[in-house]
This record gives C-alpha cells, sequence and structure tokens, in this order.
C-alpha cells in the first residue's frame, strides 16, 4: 500500500518536473532566437558592413583604478587595430556620462580613444555590491551578476563578449543565450585554493573571522559552501572561448579551477610608469635621514600592522649613531570611513610601539607629492600577501627605490625576479626577515643599492603599455575569426 503511495505521488511530480524543464529549454531557445534576430536587423555602417559589437562588462568602469587602465588600454588597443569594430562598455555610473567617463580616462590614466564608445548604463548595480550580502557574499554577488548580465544583454546583445571585471557567472548568460564569442580578463579569482587553505587550516584572517576559526562546526561548513562555490565557479569560468590573466599566480589559480589551459594566458596590465621612470637615478648623496616608502590603500589586505611591527623592530635592533635616522612613510587612499579608523588604529599600534615620531602617514596626497617620496625614498616597501600582481610594487621599481615585496604571489612569481641575471630587489615574509632584510639593505654601500635600481628599472618594461597590446591582442584574435 505504501509502495503504490509512493508511486501514485512521485510518477506524476516526475512527469510534471519533465514538462517544467522542456518548458524551460524551449522558453531559452526562443530568447536565444529572439536575441540572434536582434543582432541580425541592426544596421550597417557606412561601407555597408554590419559593425562587429565588442562589449566589455565593467559595471564599475569609472572607478580609475588598475582595472579600469586595463579596460581603456584594451578598448584603444581593438580600436587600433580592427576598422569595422564598435567596442561597448557596459557601466553602472549613472552619475556620468559617456562624454565625462571618457574624459576621466584621458585625466587619470593619458588614454585616449580614437573612436567613440557605446555606453550601455545598468539600473541594478546594487545587486552586485557586497554590503547587500553580509553572509554569503561570494554567492550572493555572483547570483546578483547575472541579473546584471541579463539587463546588460537585453539592452544590448553584442557579437563578443569580454568580462573585464571578473564577473565569470555572466559568461554562459552571454555564449549560450546571447550566442556571444566570450572572453575574460582575470584581475584575481573570486576564490582560490588559498582561501579554501585558510578555511580547512581555521586561520584567523581579513576574510575568515574568529569565531568561524573557534568553531569546527561553522569551519566545516563554510568550507563545504567554499568547495560547492570553488565548483559552480570552475563550471562558468571553463565557458570561455579565451581567458586573460593578470599573473602567474593567477593563471596557476585559474587552471586549478576552471581547466581550459588551452584557451589561457598571461596579460600583464599596462603599468603607467613612464612618470616614475622620469625619475633621474643616481648614486645617494651622504644624508642625515633614510625613508622607507609604503604605496597602498588602507585596506585590511595590505597588512600595516606589518610594516609598522617590522620598522619598530629595526629601530630597535639599529645601534645608535652606527645609521643615519630612519623614517617610515606610509602613503594611501582611504575610500570610506572604515578606511579612516584603520588609520587611527594604526597610529595607536606606533604609539604603543613607541615609534610615532618615526611614521608618517600621507593620505590621498596628489601624484606630484607621491613622485617626490619615491625619488627620495631609499626602500619601497609592499607587504601584502599573495597580492595578485602588484601595480604599486612596479612604481616602487621604476621610481627608483630598492623594493621589499611579500614573498608571495604576483611579487614573488612576475616582479621581485632576476632580470638578465642581476638582482631587483628583495623578498620576506613576517616580521623578523622584514627587519632583517632593510637593515641588510641599508648596509650595502651606495654603489651597490644603485645597481639594485637600475636593474629593477630596466625590467620594468615588461609591465609597459607597448607590451600589454602586443599580448593581449593575440589573445582576443580567436575571438574575431
Amino acid at each position: 500500500a505504501c509502495f503504490r503511495l509512493l508511486c501514485s505521488l512521485l510518477l506524476p511530480a516526475l512527469f510534471l518536473s519533465g514538462i517544467l524543464c522542456i518548458c524551460l529549454v524551449v522558453l531559452l531557445w526562443g530568447v536565444r532566437l529572439w536575441i540572434q534576430r536582434k543582432k541580425q536587423l541592426r544596421s550597417a555602417g557606412r561601407d555597408g558592413k554590419r559593425p562587429l559589437l565588442v562589449a566589455f562588462f565593467h559595471p564599475y568602469c569609472n572607478a580609475g583604478g588598475g582595472g579600469e587602465r586595463v579596460l581603456w588600454c584594451a578598448i584603444r588597443t581593438l580600436q587600433k587595430k580592427y576598422r569595422n569594430v564598435t567596442c561597448v562598455v557596459y557601466t553602472g555610473d549613472r552619475d556620468a556620462t559617456g562624454e565625462e567617463i571618457v574624459e576621466g580616462a584621458f585625466r587619470r590614466f593619458n588614454i585616449k580613444l580614437i573612436h567613440p564608445v557605446k555606453f550601455v548604463f545598468l539600473e541594478k548595480r546594487f545587486l552586485v555590491e557586497a554590503s547587500l550580502y553580509p553572509h554569503f557574499t561570494l554567492l550572493g554577488q555572483s547570483l546578483g551578476s547575472v541579473f546584471l548580465g541579463w539587463e546588460a544583454l537585453l539592452k544590448c546583445a553584442p557579437d563578443i563578449y569580454i568580462d573585464s571585471m571578473g564577473y565569470a557567472f555572466t559568461i554562459p548568460l552571454f555564449k549560450y543565450l546571447g550566442g556571444c564569442r566570450v572572453g575574460c580578463y582575470v584581475h584575481y579569482p573570486t576564490i582560490s585554493t588559498d582561501m579554501l587553505s585558510v578555511v580547512r587550516n581555521q586561520d584567523t584572517r581579513f576574510n575568515n573571522a574568529a569565531f568561524i576559526t573557534s568553531s569546527p562546526l561553522f569551519s566545516k561548513f563554510k568550507l563545504v559552501y567554499y568547495y560547492f562555490f570553488a565548483f559552480m565557479y570552475g563550471l562558468v569560468g571553463s565557458c570561455s572561448d579565451v581567458v586573460m590573466v593578470n599573473s602567474s599566480w593567477t593563471l596557476n589559480h585559474i587552471l586549478s579551477l576552471w581547466r581550459v589551459g588551452a584557451c589561457t594566458s598571461v596579460v600583464y596590465p599596462p603599468c603607467d610608469v613612464q612618470a616614475f621612470l622620469d625619475i633621474p637615478l643616481e648614486v645617494e648623496k651622504s644624508t642625515s635621514e633614510y625613508s622607507i616608502v609604503s604605496v597602498s590603500q588602507f585596506r585590511p589586505e595590505k597588512d600595516h600592522p606589518l610594516q609598522i611591527r617590522a620598522f619598530a623592530k629595526l629601530l630597535k635592533e639599529k645601534r645608535v649613531g652606527q645609521q643615519p635616522s630612519l623614517k617610515l612613510i606610509l602613503i594611501g587612499g582611504c575610500r570610506n570611513q572604515q578606511d579612516e579608523e584603520r588609520v587611527n588604529n594604526l597610529k595607536h599600534l606606533c604609539e604603543e610601539l613607541g615609534v610615532s615620531d618615526d611614521v608618517v602617514f600621507r593620505i590621498n596626497i596628489p601624484f606630484e607629492e607621491l613622485k617626490r617620496h619615491l625619488a627620495e625614498a631609499t626602500i619601497g616597501l609592499h607587504t601584502m600577501w599573495n597580492e595578485h600582481f602588484g601595480i604599486g610594487v612596479v612604481e616602487c621599481m621604476a621610481a627608483g627605490t630598492v623594493i621589499l615585496a611579500h614573498n608571495s604571489g604576483g611579487p614573488k612569481l612576475d616582479i621581485v625576479v632576476r632580470h638578465e641575471g642581476r638582482v631587483t630587489g628583495f623578498l620576506a615574509e613576517d616580521e623578523d626577515s622584514y627587519a632583517e632584510t632593510m637593515a641588510y639593505i641599508f648596509s650595502l654601500p651606495p654603489e651597490k643599492r644603485l645597481e639594485i635600481r637600475e636593474s629593477a628599472r630596466r625590467s620594468v618594461h615588461r609591465f609597459s603599455d607597448q607590451h600589454f597590446e602586443e599580448t593581449f591582442l593575440l589573445s582576443v584574435e580567436p575571438l574575431f575569426k
């Protein structure tokens, strides 16, 4: 009787599920045909040919960071190479006009576009804001990006789609519903194998709260959630026809998660180093004060406390009278109130360690002042663990400081590496090794430091606009065949 009852309930449910699946497939196929029809109805250009629409998904295109520099360089590169191409940018920056955004790109990055760009303004950008998802943020933002991508696709269906901001969950949407050839530029994997190991080992970090690490149950639950998300991330990423990554570190993670090695390549971001290369290099004159400069936003992952503790250790171990006085100059941007609170906490840490008189904070300073500090500095300091690339590291090297970066991520694999057989800088991992390495750099003769600075400066040409253009065009070529 129970078996008959189960069958009588199960069979209709299976039948209904099958009907619903068929309806869904038919509906999606109908949507795809409708989008293809919209594409075919697009008007032809002056030469009688329908222009190829290349769309970049970059909801924060007016932000003015390194990711935006990649976007505008990529668009300018395509405009130089392909005549019958119209570039489209999907953006949520509705507080600015298209002309203002293009003008901002020119003002911030000195990038002048050859042809006009079409902007598609999106209304639902709030769906990808991290603040909307206090819990399950990765999943919430990723699902939000699908809805934002759907809005973008309905407003403008392109021929080629490139996600230039890391919203991988939009890729299958444009490929299978939009019928587009799809590519992406990955600045940072949404989830990485390192993030999985942090949760697995119950390490407390800025993205793994203490209440989770102290509870085996919460840690297990978070690990299951991360593995599920990593599986889904790998699934959507593997839909890409072309994958570009910004560093060897990002490449290793994307290869292990997406498994599309045949169409994946490293395209270093274009770093605007020319202004720093203009700083003259010369042997340091005898001085009564040496400076160590750090350039990075006051965000938790940049690990400014490590810089202050290592500097305090260096001062403590320095024999009085043996060296000139030392100054640590922390230069960075404050985006919001949380960043300002972080700076206040860092100032309290300086007081605790007795180094307040030797540490200088310079917040949101103009570019010319930044250049002056770098020109006068002996050491450029960078302490972020697993920095995916490190534009700030490249800029310090171009400016002629002796770089000391974290022994991980992009700095370790791509930037602070030997060039033409010569040392270009130094790497460290913890408070002790940072303090020891700084002491070693100061102990070198000025002529030896100059050799390292010259080697570092020669090595940064690998990260120029021209090198980016060449590697970008080679990578995207399959999308235009």
